[in-house]
């Protein structure tokens, strides 16, 4: 028998592995950057790329692959950047293509890939394309979703549907130039771009190309599921979206059921086109894989299309939000393994993982599960299978800060009413960052904040966090080190609720050591017995990582069957010998 024909046979059976490497965004850590709160280079109170460049080698210390940062394109930013005039141009707020080209250029010596925020369901209505469209000139009076309205019997002009606007009041505004109504899901100063008209569909594809040629190594796509709304009739005219009954107010987004203006069916296949420019530059350029990840806050089903079809390939990332959207501060173990493994058992075959428990639309994690979680829950993302995606401070487990209604800027509280404004300001999660514990967190050498910094940096910093064994900062320093071991980078994963209490997550890779993540969620003291919750397992762990709750060190053994968790404290076990 030959070489090769003994090699086929073992490939055949299954005995021996032949395998690539993985692409490099399957188990990556990302970690969203928020632009303006991250860091000030020129003390004018707002970070910008200048800044973004100076803490690169930060991003390389606690492990980051890639980073996200959110949009710091041209902008009158009536929303912070996510109402885009100009595609392809820097805000002199953030610097100029210069600096950028400086930080592509230090991220890819550092290592560290750039993700761009791609923001295309709308444009700003400072956007050239808009004052276009608005003036009626032919070429450009389709690129977004215009309507006349309707007389009611008084002669008043109405708009043409009940459509609410994500951010308060009716999606749709009156153009006094056009004498029509254009569609804005968000503000009214983001009108929505027309995605049945094919020359919309290529300005778009090619924004994408232009920043693939300024070396991005992927997009972050913002609202994907925004992006159509129903086909008008053949009058051109859209239909009412029916009654939600918990809300009497028109202006609450929440007043309609929202069957018409998201999650339509043509939104994937969106998504499948982007993915082929992306697969064609790749193809053009060489270098490694350029990645598309979506924002869709759609249900999981739906979710799921944005990887893919039959005959074409998705997203590689599309936002695993179950945790963000779904958990609570008294969701118990048996919720976060539903949760967990309900994306695992629908997520198409061949596709990989992603986890999400933080974001700059969000309360931060400590804010919202307690500040005693933030080791929890940092060390669950990071050793479920797949890839995690952390939001800036979350490693150092800031909390939110305080934002008066006075300091307000968010147009999503603004729009409402004082009296409850916390309740929708993203502010607080977006105060500046925490680098140190000198004045202004060491944010700005400035003498104000766009944001006020919130009131607690003085313990929660990264120079404080650094000389503390077991802060938040070197827990999470710690995990990212465990995420090379190949059972967590490439293992199996068994997800199990322990009790109402905790839960645990297995990692084994065969003739590899297991590792065990252990959870306890509430603040009672617990004890576990592994063999009964996996089976077989070996006789002896030891702590591969511990946190300030631990009454154990890292290195101390411990049985099996006996493993005594304190409130709220979460750690990784590593057995004694392979298996």
């Amino acid at each position: 028998m030959t070489t090769w024909t003994s090699l086929f046979l073992l490939l055949g059976l299954g005995l021996l592995a032949v395998d690539a490497a993985a692409p490099w965004w399957k188990t990556a850590s990302f970690y969203q950057i928020y632009p303006r709160s991250f860091k000030d280079s020129d003390g004018d109170g707002i970070g910008d790329l200048n800044g973004v460049t100076e803490k690169l080698e930060y991003l390389k210390e606690i492990g980051v692959t890639a980073t996200w940062l959110s949009p710091f394109l041209k902008s009158p930013m009536a929303d912070f950047g996510y109402d885009i005039s100009d595609f392809k141009a820097v805000d002199p707020l953030f610097g100029t293509m210069e600096d950028f080209e400086n930080m592509v250029s230090r991220a890819k010596q550092l290592g560290v890939k750039i993700i761009l925020d791609f923001v295309p369901n709308h444009s700003s209505d400072e956007c050239d394309w808009f004052l276009r469209s608005a003036a009626g000139e032919e070429e450009y009076k389709d690129y977004y979703i215009w309507h006349p309205g309707f007389l009611d019997e008084d002669g008043n002009r109405r708009p043409p549907t009940n459509w609410v606007s994500v951010f308060r009041g009716s999606a749709w505004e009156w153009h006094e130039g056009r004498q029509e109504y254009y569609l804005h899901q968000f503000h009214k100063k983001q009108p929505d771009f027309n995605f049945r008209n094919p020359v919309v569909r290529e300005e778009m594809n090619n924004v994408l190309r232009f920043w693939l040629e300024k070396g991005v190594d992927g997009f972050r796509v913002d609202a994907i599921y925004h992006a159509f709304e129903i086909e008008a009739d053949e009058n051109g005219n859209y239909p009412d979206e029916p009654r939600n009954d918990w809300t009497n107010d028109p202006d609450e987004y929440g007043y309609t059921h929202k069957i018409y203006t998201v999650d339509q069916p043509e939104t994937p296949h969106l998504v499948y086109e982007w993915r082929q420019i992306l697969e064609q530059f790749q193809a053009d350029n060489g270098g490694d894989e350029r990645i598309l990840m979506v924002e869709t806050w759609s249900p999981i089903e739906i979710v799921m299309h944005y990887y893919g079809n039959e005959t074409a390939d998705g997203a590689q990332i599309p936002f695993n939000f179950q945790l963000i959207s779904n958990l609570h501060y008294d969701s118990d173990a048996y919720h976060y393994e539903y949760l967990i493994n309900n994306w695992l058992n629908l997520m198409p075959e061949g596709k990989s993982a992603n986890w999400v428990i933080g974001n700059h639309d969000k309360n931060r994690v400590g804010s919202r599960f307690g500040a005693d979680r933030v080791d929890l829950f940092n060390i669950l993302l990071l050793t479920l299978p797949g890839c995690s995606i952390t939001y800036q401070g979350e490693e150092l487990g800031m909390l939110d800060g305080y934002v008066s209604w006075k300091d307000t800027v968010d147009p999503q509280a603004c729009n409402g009413y004082e009296e409850n404004y916390m309740d929708n300001s993203r502010d607080p999660a977006r105060t500046p960052m925490h680098w140190s514990d000198e004045t202004m967190a060491g944010f700005t050498t400035g003498k104000s904040t766009w944001l006020p910094v919130s009131t607690d940096y003085r313990q929660r910093n990264v120079k404080t966090e650094r000389g503390v064994s077991l802060s938040h900062l070197n827990v999470f320093k710690r995990l990212q080190q465990l995420r090379q071991e190949p059972s967590i980078e490439e293992g199996s994963a068994e997800v199990k609720a322990v009790s109402n209490y905790v839960l645990a997550v297995k990692r084994h890779l065969s003739g590899d050591f297991v590792y065990i993540s252990l959870f306890n969620i509430f603040d009672s003291i617990e004890n576990v017995n592994l063999s009964n919750v996996f089976g077989s397992l070996p006789a002896k762990f030891q702590y591969a990582l511990v946190t300030e709750k631990s009454i154990k060190k890292v290195g101390d053994q411990v049985s099996a069957g006996s493993v005594t968790l304190m409130p709220h404290e979460a750690i990784v076990l590593r057995s004694t010998t392979t298996a």
